[in-house]
């Protein structure tokens, strides 16, 4: 806590600005050469924040060189393109004074904030909050954004309109699987998010639909077609118990009410759903969009006859369908000279780099080969991405 309060100074600044684009390949040099100059326990810190400036940046982008951060706190924050979604979602329902419990290094804190909304941000250790607040003075957000170290079972909600909760699903030996080992647990959070007039609890992906309250509205979000987090929302008001929302965009779909649809035979195009989409069971939106089936009853790729564009799904135009077959596969790429293979597969245990080294692609062109099972037995089909 010491040595982070010492990279607040005015010499704590100065070395953190020497050690911008440090490359990592330099540590050490630099390291020595800096000892000579300041204390070698501040050294060490400022390499390590630049370290994690650099880490942070894939989540943070331009803000990740002015911020602070811990170890725990880049591998837990969310994504600034999600927060950023999910504090417009907030501001959208009115939210003005909203509580962010376990609020880790603040990156929801800044989002909420920079849409106007008065946040309480709250956590349990005393460094990450010294983080949580040294990122809000960083980013000029300190009158909108109050730190507080407290245990955010103990916190009274009386006065804020809104409540967001993201328990802590990470310990020393790991991820945490179990929903009521979270800190705090899922069943206290979820009682939380009802205890206000708007509440949005975060949770992993994978949860159960089983375990999602008949109450709650549960939205998965992606990132660049890469699933992030799931969120249970309490007051929204939705019609619909699902949301799928894509980013960029945004792209949001809400369902979740829509029988599965049959599986037919694969037609000229394939639709391969978004990974939120699946993830919200609601491939049968996607197939009621573009008109398609199922190429199996447990795959989740849509087929059709017509090119629909559509957000929530890649299509690619088939070529040939073909029984699987690794010697057939090698002989058609070997005859149209495909040296570029890109290999995706559902259902089938195949790995896809294996594949490739077995079909020792050569050529100018390329080739997108999607292998799955079906209820007629394992096929390979052939095709192109279609241009967005």
């Amino acid at each position: 806590m010491e040595t982070f309060e010492e990279l607040l100074t005015e010499r704590g600044q100065a070395l953190l600005a020497e050690l911008t684009g440090l490359a990592p390949g330099d540590e050490l040099a630099v390291a020595t050469r800096l000892r000579r100059q300041y204390p070698a326990e501040l050294v060490s810190a400022a390499i390590g924040q630049e370290q994690l400036r650099r880490r942070a940046e894939a989540k943070f982008g331009a803000d990740a060189r002015r911020m602070y951060f811990t170890p725990h706190g880049v591998e837990q924050a969310t994504r600034r393109s999600v927060a950023d979604w999910r504090a417009a979602r907030f501001a959208e329902l009115g939210t003005r004074r909203l509580a962010d419990l376990c609020c880790g290094i603040g990156g929801d804190a800044i989002a909420l904030a920079r849409r106007g909304i008065a946040v309480l941000a709250v956590d349990r250790d005393p460094l990450t909050c010294a983080v949580a607040r040294a990122n809000a003075a960083a980013l000029g957000l300190s009158e909108l954004v109050e730190v507080r170290r407290a245990d955010a079972t103990e916190l009274e909600l009386d006065g804020f309109d809104a409540v967001f909760t993201d328990p802590a699903r990470r310990t020393d030996r790991g991820r945490v699987f179990d929903p009521d080992a979270y800190s705090p647990p899922l069943s206290w959070a979820i009682e939380a998010g009802r205890r206000t007039r708007l509440g949005a609890l975060k949770v992993a992906p994978g949860i159960a639909h089983e375990a999602v309250p008949e109450d709650a509205e549960a939205e998965w979000v992606s990132d660049h077609g890469e699933v992030k987090e799931a969120v249970l929302w309490f007051g929204t008001g939705a019609a619909e118990p699902h949301r799928a929302t894509l980013l960029p965009g945004p792209h949001s779909l809400a369902g979740g009410r829509l029988p599965d649809p049959p599986a037919g035979p694969v037609r000229r195009y394939l639709y391969e759903p978004d990974g939120a989409v699946i993830r919200a069971h609601m491939v049968a939106e996607v197939a009621e969009q573009v008109g398609g089936t199922l190429i199996d009853p447990m795959i989740a790729y849509v087929t059709s006859d017509a090119l629909v564009p559509t957000p929530y799904a890649r299509a690619y135009e088939l070529t040939d369908v073909l029984p699987y077959q690794v010697k057939r596969l090698k002989a058609l790429l070997r005859e149209r000279a495909v040296g570029t293979v890109v290999i995706k597969k559902r259902g089938m245990s195949v790995t896809p780099e294996e594949l490739r080294r077995q079909l020792k692609p050569s050529g100018p062109n390329s080739l997108t080969v999607i292998l799955s099972r079906t209820e007629r037995g394992p096929v390979m089909m052939l095709g192109q991405p279609v241009g967005d």
